[in-house]
C-alpha cells in the first residue's frame, strides 16, 4: 500500500489518483470477525497538519451504511463532522470524521467511492476505514495520501454484529486503529467556529432531497441543535442517543456520472468538492446564504458571507450534505 506525506503529494497528482479507471464490478474485502482481542494497530507519528503552527495526528474517516436496514446506525453522533453524499441509485451514503473522541464502535462500514479520495486530500494523511469498493478503485485508494483500512488489511479492528443482515452488520473499533484521538488541530476542513453573523433568516426545517433519499433537519429550541430525520425517520443511533448537529450545510456541488459501475451496472455518481459554488448554512434556529471555494483537493473549503467574511459555525457537529446544483 503506498502511503504518502502531504508535503511531497500535489494537487495534481491527486487529481489524477481519482480520475483514470475502467468500469466495473464491485468487490467487497472480506468478512472479518470479531475474536475478542484487545490489540491495537498504531498509527504513524503526529505530523504538521493544515496549520503551519499545529502538530496532530490524522484524522479517522469512516464510511458508514445509510441504507434503511442498516438504521439506526452506531457511534454517529459522536463524530466531528458527517458528510452525506450520493451513490448509485440516488441513495444516500454517510462519511463521519473522527477528530477530537474515538467512540467504541461505529457502524454499519460499507464501501468506498472515488470522490472520498478528493474529499480526504483536505486532510494530513488520514486513516480510511472502509469495507471495500469496485476492484479497480482500489489501486487509486492505495496511491491516494492516505491510510487506507478495510477489514483485508485489519480484519481485527472489523467484526460482524448479530442485530442486522449482511452487509449492512459490518462494525469497526476505532481504538484499534488509532491510539488516541487526534484533537481539532488534525480537522484540517477550513470550518470557521464563533458567533453567528448579523442577518440570516429564521428557519425551522429544511429538506435536501436526492433522487431516491432525503434529510430533513428540524430546530429544537431545547437541544439548540438541528435534529436529523432521514427519510422520514428520526435519526438515533443504536444506544438511543439523538443525532444533532450544531450546524448543517447544504452545500451546492457538481454530482456527475464516474467511470465506475456498481455491480448491477448503475453509474456511480461523482461528487466534485473542489471549486465554487453556494450553499446555506443552519445555525442557531436561522439559515444563511453563503458563498464556497475549495481551491484544490489538498485544501479546505472557505465559506463567506456576502461581505467576503468567513461565515462561522456554531460549536459542535457539523454535518455537510452535498446537493446537486
Amino acid at each position: 500500500m503506498a502511503r504518502m506525506r502531504r508535503g511531497v503529494m500535489t494537487a495534481a497528482l491527486l487529481a489524477a489518483t481519482v480520475t483514470g479507471s475502467l468500469v466495473t464490478g464491485c468487490t467487497t474485502h472480506g468478512r472479518a470477525v470479531d475474536d475478542g482481542r484487545n490489540r491495537q494497530q498504531g498509527h504513524p507519528e503526529s505530523q504538521v497538519s493544515g496549520s503551519p503552527s499545529a502538530t496532530a495526528g490524522p484524522v479517522l474517516a469512516v464510511k458508514i451504511d445509510n441504507a434503511g436496514a442498516a438504521r439506526p446506525q452506531t457511534g454517529l453522533d459522536t463524530a466531528d463532522v458527517v458528510y452525506a453524499e450520493q451513490v448509485e441509485g440516488g441513495l444516500s451514503r454517510l462519511m463521519a470524521v473522527f477528530a477530537t473522541n474515538l467512540p467504541k464502535t461505529v457502524g454499519p462500514v460499507r464501501s468506498a467511492r472515488e470522490s472520498d479520495l478528493e474529499l480526504l486530500g483536505q486532510f494530513h494523511d488520514p486513516t480510511l476505514a472502509f469495507s471495500g469498493a469496485q476492484h479497480k478503485l482500489l489501486p487509486l485508494i492505495d496511491k491516494a495520501p492516505l491510510r487506507a483500512v478495510s477489514p483485508e488489511q485489519d480484519s481485527n479492528a472489523y467484526f460482524r454484529g448479530g442485530d442486522k443482515a449482511a452487509p449492512h452488520n459490518l462494525f469497526l473499533r476505532p481504538k484499534r486503529l488509532l491510539n488516541s484521538a487526534p484533537g481539532a488541530d488534525a480537522l484540517t476542513t477550513g470550518f470557521h467556529f464563533g458567533a453567528a453573523p448579523p442577518g440570516g433568516t429564521p428557519e425551522k426545517a429544511r429538506t435536501v432531497r436526492f433522487p431516491a433519499a432525503r434529510f430533513t433537519f428540524t430546530w429544537s429550541e431545547q437541544r439548540q441543535r438541528w435534529l436529523v430525520s432521514m427519510d422520514g425517520t428520526q435519526a438515533v443511533t443504536t444506544d438511543g442517543a439523538t443525532v444533532a448537529p450544531a450546524t448543517v450545510v447544504v452545500q451546492h456541488v457538481k454530482v456527475r456520472q464516474s467511470r465506475f459501475h456498481d455491480f448491477l451496472g448503475s453509474n456511480t455518481p461523482y461528487t466534485e468538492t473542489v471549486g465554487t459554488g453556494k450553499a446555506e448554512v443552519l445555525r442557531d434556529g436561522r439559515v444563511f446564504d453563503v458563498d464556497w471555494q475549495r481551491k484544490s483537493a489538498t485544501d479546505g473549503t472557505e465559506f463567506t458571507t456576502a461581505d467576503g467574511s468567513p461565515m462561522n459555525f456554531a460549536k459542535g457537529q457539523v454535518w455537510v450534505v452535498f446537493a446537486k446544483a
